[in-house]
């Protein structure tokens, strides 16, 4: 009983924020999509990054210590795919739309807060580490799999390690690694800027969930089913043969049992591929989140 409270204590705060972006949202009609656009950019241009930054930069992360939960992130994101292509095959899916948002989970706007709710401040250098994992998997191997079948674009497959977001995690490794000081004060003021992006996020998922519709609601269900049960069955697995202290185990299946990330719509509104559907995995993964974050948390905290 004192877990189940935890977990609600962890997961009511999130999903609070979720649904005041989404009455927002309901309020301002098609206004939202606009006010939101400034915001969205400062958060991924500059609070984001610097949220990252300051965790990666921070004395007390020890990205060797770490290395065996990114180790868990990057077999977890693949394991997923893996584990959900036979499912596209099976089910006449196109992998194209179906496999990526099994591989990159919602890790930013909701696995972040979580993170913090769940292991407090502490948890937040993990979850970053994570992070940092399910996005260097998506970006390599799951783009790689949408741009399948389509002719060679001029861009380079490794552009996207120039956007801010990247380019902090770069930075803040390097900061680790070299034991890199950063001035008291400077540090205090990135870091606060850093952390109003968590909030920020969750508001921003509120308003986008508006956007998507359950018009494809089968492979939706199926997407909303899939990505945590894969992601939980790849994290069991690793359970039994990777050594990792309560917190680490903990945040592994939390990540493991994240829903499909947002951004996997907006990719594949990009690429054009089928972005309705992926529009309902991702509606519908959101709202399964509900039934599958609390038994990750179970599992990881048990």
């Amino acid at each position: 009983m004192e877990v189940f409270g935890r977990i609600l204590g962890i997961i009511l705060p999130v999903f609070f924020i979720i649904a005041i972006g989404f009455g927002f949202a309901r309020v301002r009609g098609a206004a939202a999509k606009a006010d939101m656009a400034a915001v969205n950019r400062v958060s991924m241009d500059v609070l984001c990054p610097l949220l990252v930054f300051t965790a990666l930069a921070a004395k007390d992360f020890n990205l060797a210590q770490n290395g065996t939960l990114i180790l868990a992130g990057v077999l977890i994101s693949l394991g997923s795919g893996l584990l959900a292509w036979p499912v596209a095959r099976l089910l006449g899916f196109d992998a194209r739309s179906f496999v990526p948002p099994m591989m990159y989970n919602n890790c930013g706007n909701m696995g972040l807060p979580l993170a913090v709710l769940a292991f407090g401040e502490a948890g937040l250098s993990a979850a970053v580490a994570l992070f940092m994992a399910g996005n260097l998997i998506y970006f390599t191997v799951g783009v790689k799999i949408l741009e399948s079948g389509r002719p060679k674009s001029g861009a380079s497959h490794w552009a996207f390690l120039k956007s801010p977001m990247m380019l902090s995690m770069v930075i803040g490794v390097v900061f680790s690694v070299v034991k890199i000081p950063v001035p008291a004060a400077l540090f205090q003021g990135m870091k606060m800027l850093g952390e109003a992006c968590i909030p920020i996020m969750l508001f921003a998922l509120g308003v986008r969930m508006l956007d998507i519709t359950f018009k494809n609601w089968h492979i939706g269900l199926v997407g909303a089913v899939v990505c945590p049960l894969a992601g939980l069955i790849v994290a069991f697995g690793l359970d039994q043969v990777l050594s990792m202290g309560p917190a680490q185990r903990g945040q592994m299946y939390l990540f493991a049992a994240l829903p499909p990330a947002v951004f996997c719509f907006m990719m594949a509104e990009k690429y054009q591929q089928e972005p309705d559907k992926v529009a309902s995995i991702v509606l519908l993964g959101n709202l399964a989140a509900l039934a599958f974050v609390p038994l990750g948390l179970w599992m990881g905290l048990r």
